[in-house]
């Protein structure tokens, strides 16, 4: 059985830590907390679960923060958390498999990350992070923000999910403040700093600016392809809010070149449409959202709704539109298969209902008329 060190770095965090730490209980061999600058009780309530707990001062470097944290580690491989994270308890099964039959040849297990969920419950937004590495590779995390661990050698993609259940926003403007004090002091930003600056711009709202620096990333071409392909999307976010319809479809088209086209951007396609009107157009996008395979080792973000609900409610939608109600109605059918007691579907079974009793009312008047 191989051995685990959890390594986490914390501020603040006493709402959530426990949880956190009660989820990995009896998993991890060793748990070791680096706190980069706590005024509350997150260290005390660190030291009910260990006794490994470190300060670091915090220097607008979460890069900095892990690889301090990962120095203190001591067992075979190492596991990192945030605080706002947990393993649910099938996860939890799964990683202690995981922990009893891990080939000591393995570098690093990529594990899903659920960080979006619908009013059941269901997964609707999950990507993979590098969650658990071999000590003595000495992997070194790279980036201020938005920070990666560099993995190499063998890597196994791994079913055990990590739940992002956070309690608390992230400070507002935090990152965006780091990328722009790079940028003052002449610093210059890597491939993957270009897209996520462009994405912390993008949710300030600066869209002029954020758009200039998602087209530099894309045109430099050294970007992952998962980021380029969601750069698209953000970017025709940007000309969407800027009123430049025609860049929005173009941006949109544009991610086309790096892969099959994904459901997410179809689904934008047809959002598009469907605000301009054009339902025919929409209904086209959305009918291809709908017949695509979803990539199957994908590490890139990854929408569930985008791969058969949205786009099965979004046609129920254009065919309604385009004077089509049976085939509405069919596709409303197949939205249920995807979450059977959906709100929005049990209204549309509700608006079909009533419509076809007007119809049958309509009929019996002229017939007796």
């Amino acid at each position: 059985m191989k051995t685990i060190s959890l390594c986490m770095i914390v501020k603040n965090e006493e709402a959530q830590l426990a949880r956190c730490l009660s989820s990995v209980r009896g998993i991890a061999d060793e748990i070791l907390i680096t706190d980069t600058g706590s005024t509350d009780a997150t260290k005390e309530i660190a030291r009910q679960f260990t006794d490994k707990v470190f300060d670091f001062p915090w220097e607008d470097d979460f890069s900095k923060a892990r690889n301090a944290s990962f120095a203190h580690a001591s067992m075979e491989y190492i596991l990192w958390l945030d605080a706002d994270d947990v393993l649910l308890e099938d996860d939890r099964k799964k990683l202690k498999a995981l922990k009893e039959s891990l080939d000591g040849t393995v570098d690093a297990v990529m594990m899903q990350y659920h960080t979006g969920f619908d009013a059941a419950g269901n997964v609707t937004f999950r990507y993979y992070r590098e969650r658990l590495v071999k000590r003595a590779r000495h992997f070194v995390w790279k980036e201020p923000v938005h920070e990666y661990l560099e993995v190499y050698g063998k890597v196994i993609q791994s079913a055990i999910a990590v739940t992002h259940q956070k309690l608390k926003s992230a400070v507002p403007g935090r990152n965006l403040a780091i990328y722009e004090r790079i940028l003052a002091e002449g610093g210059a930003l890597s491939p993957r700093g270009l897209y996520y600056y462009a994405r912390e711009l993008k949710d300030s709202r600066q869209y002029e600016k954020s758009a200039h620096f998602f087209e530099q990333f894309l045109d430099g071409g050294k970007g992952w392809v998962e980021d380029q392909i969601t750069a698209c999307e953000s970017l025709a976010v940007c000309y969407a809010q800027m009123g430049q319809r025609e860049k929005q479809l173009q941006a949109l088209t544009r991610s086309f070149v790096y892969d099959t086209p994904r459901a997410e951007l179809c689904c934008a396609l047809g959002y598009a449409w469907k605000a301009a009107g054009d339902y025919q157009k929409a209904a086209f996008w959305f009918r291809l959202a709908l017949s695509l395979q979803k990539p199957k080792n994908c590490w890139g973000f990854l929408r569930e709704d985008c791969w058969g609900y949205i786009p099965c409610m979004e046609l129920t939608v254009c065919y309604d539109q385009l004077g089509m109600p049976d085939t509405a109605e069919q596709c409303n059918e197949l939205a249920a298969q995807f979450k059977p007691d959906d709100a929005a579907v049990q209204y549309n079974r509700t608006y079909f209902r009533a419509r076809k009793q007007a119809q049958a009312d309509d009929s019996t008047a002229v017939q007796k008329a």
